[in-house]
């Protein structure tokens, strides 16, 4: 009676066991996920914001040198 009493309570445990680990995997999957999303996201801002001040940049040093020229 004792053994069967302790297999059971051994196979509950391990199934619960198995259980808990599948979904801390789904969170941390899920976590990673939605984290790759955001930093893609925010890349493609930094990226775009990165050009346009390039962009601003020269039109300022052109903008410089054709004042020397004209002056």
């Amino acid at each position: 009676m004792r053994t069967l009493m302790m297999l059971s309570i051994i196979a509950i445990l391990t199934t619960t066991m198995a259980k808990s680990d599948e979904t801390i995997d789904t969170k941390v999957k899920n976590y990673i996920q939605t984290e790759w999303v955001k930093i893609k996201e925010y890349q493609k801002t930094s990226w775009q914001n990165g050009k346009e001040q390039t962009v601003n940049n020269l039109n300022r040093i052109k903008s410089f040198f054709t004042k020397l020229s004209t002056n």
